[in-house]
């Protein structure tokens, strides 16, 4: 009798055994008795997480934004105060999400997380020492694992692979990853055989009064280069918000072909420059070269730097060089709003999008 109970926990063990083999094959994941797994993140550090993630707080609206392409039921709130402007074309499902902080990953309502009590934290964020050292110190701080994804606009389909990875949805992540890819090369393919003394002056207007501005090499108008635009700004490099100073003798002087300017929801200028005496002998000014930057739901061509800026490539190719970059921007904007924000655009929408910001 001894011999028989033992031998059928054997057959019970080996039949164990086997099924946990089977699992971790097939999910490829690094599974164990605690329903824990182990990923390495865009950083390469080890990170142990829920096998089975419901609840993500991202910690910058960089990584909020990425995951409310990917997944937005698992979000548990945004990081401001959503704009009237952003509400439009963002399911009312998702309007109330709580404000938890972290534009610029800073003032993090650390309480209301904890209370939230997500799986995991996400942050998307320039990889280096120092964001390295701000992830684990969150990781005491919450007593959450943090994901590190990378910002960057070249490496947006591999943050979408982690991403897909976390959330076990690799499928959808794929498709958006491609997306990405695809744009990038496209992109680069395109802007490659522009010579340069063929290249379009642009002029990118910041702040209240247009007289703020980013160089060429900031990632702030990297969209500028990356389509092969010159960009006149020849102003120092900032760091942080970059936002340099200028004056409208800087800005006559460089005498662009064409502005992009903030729209006036964002506290920009566009709506003024036409007024605006001082302008008026700009060539882009004269030629009605001036345009205003999408910014709904996200900004297309700058902050927050996540995949809204993948449109904005499309955009900006298209608005410079429309003979290159030959895409029908219509179809292209709807096609995006589907599959990254969950919005079907109508026609009148695409051309309420499209009304200042693009050739008519």
């Amino acid at each position: 009798m001894i011999k028989k109970v033992f031998s059928i926990l054997i057959v019970l063990l080996i039949l164990f055994s086997f099924a946990v083999g089977c699992a971790q094959k097939d999910t490829g994941k690094n599974v164990n008795m605690s329903n824990q797994i182990s990923l390495t993140d865009m950083a390469g550090r080890t990170v142990t997480i829920p096998n089975e993630v419901k609840k993500v707080f991202s910690a910058g609206p960089e990584g909020t934004i990425l995951l409310y392409t990917m997944d937005p039921d698992k979000m548990i709130g945004w990081n401001y105060e959503l704009r009237e402007g952003e509400k439009r074309f963002i399911s009312k499902k998702y309007h109330n999400l709580p404000n938890l902080g972290g534009v610029n990953m800073e003032s993090i309502n650390v309480e209301e997380v904890l209370r939230l009590a997500p799986d995991i934290v996400i942050m998307m964020t320039s990889i280096d020492d120092t964001s390295i050292s701000k992830a684990e110190q969150m990781e005491k701080k919450l007593g959450k694992s943090v994901f590190m994804l990378d910002v960057d606009i070249n490496k947006l389909d591999s943050a979408y692979r982690f991403l897909g990875k976390i959330l076990n949805n690799e499928k959808k992540a794929e498709y958006l990853a491609n997306y990405c890819r695809e744009t990038m090369n496209y992109t680069k393919v395109n802007a490659a055989g522009i010579k340069d003394d063929k290249k379009v002056k642009v002029y990118y207007a910041e702040g209240p009064i247009g007289l703020q501005t980013e160089p060429s090499g900031a990632w702030h108008a990297e969209l500028i280069d990356m389509v092969g635009g010159n960009n006149v700004a020849k102003v120092t490099l900032k760091g942080g918000k970059g936002k340099s100073e200028v004056s409208i003798e800087q800005l006559l002087t460089w005498n662009p072909d064409l502005i992009i300017s903030w729209d006036d929801e964002r506290g920009g200028f566009y709506s003024q420059i036409f007024k605006e005496q001082a302008w008026k002998d700009i060539k882009a000014v004269r030629n009605r070269e001036v345009y205003e930057i999408p910014n709904k739901p996200f900004n297309w061509f700058d902050r927050p730097p996540s995949v809204n800026r993948i449109l904005g490539l499309k955009w900006m190719g298209n608005l410079i060089y429309p003979e290159i970059f030959k895409y029908n921007m219509d179809e292209e904007i709807k096609k995006f709003y589907s599959d990254f924000y969950h919005y079907e655009l109508s026609n009148d929408e695409v051309e309420e999008l499209l009304k200042n910001s693009t050739r008519h």
